[in-house]
């Protein structure tokens, strides 16, 4: 499945203002998964969420899926480096403090907010609340799966 043409047009004026915020690009300097930056793969989780927003039966309100999965781990640190003023686990704490920065640089809907505090269940124990909140929740752990065991795209191997 792929983006047409117009979606992608669609996907970037969404994602205006967000992309080249100051504090945004900042996540290309952290690794997520592998060999991906923060950024990269928030990038891929957006993409993967607003494509699914698009084929999937039901109605979503793509902008905030947008919004949402593009600050989803606005966390601004490098997780796999020991730090003591962060004595918890990453996965289970780190969408709190993504949720602090967005609402810091951006001005987020209910919505918005669900989604990135909710994006790690099941492994958090909140359940979320919106149909985009669990899109967003499924596209960020199959773009990680992607990233941590090295998947590439059909074209990519072909």
């Amino acid at each position: 499945m792929k983006l047409t043409k117009k979606e992608e047009e669609l996907l970037l004026r969404y994602m205006e203002g967000i992309l080249e915020h100051e504090e945004v690009l900042r996540m290309k300097t952290f690794i997520q998964h592998g060999n991906t930056s923060t950024y990269d793969h928030c990038v891929e989780v957006t993409k993967l969420a607003f494509l699914l927003s698009r084929r999937l039966p039901w109605s979503f309100h793509e902008k905030s899926v947008v919004k949402g999965a593009m600050l989803h781990d606005f966390y601004l640190y490098d997780w796999h480096v020991p730090d003591q003023s962060r004595k918890r686990l990453h996965g289970l704490h780190h969408h709190r403090t993504a949720h602090k920065n967005a609402m810091k640089h951006f001005r987020l809907t209910p919505l918005e907010e669900d989604i990135i505090i909710k994006h790690m269940w099941p492994l958090t124990i909140k359940l979320p609340r919106y149909r985009e909140s669990y899109l967003v929740s499924l596209a960020d752990k199959l773009i990680s799966i992607k990233d941590t065991l090295g998947f590439t795209d059909r074209k990519e191997t072909e």
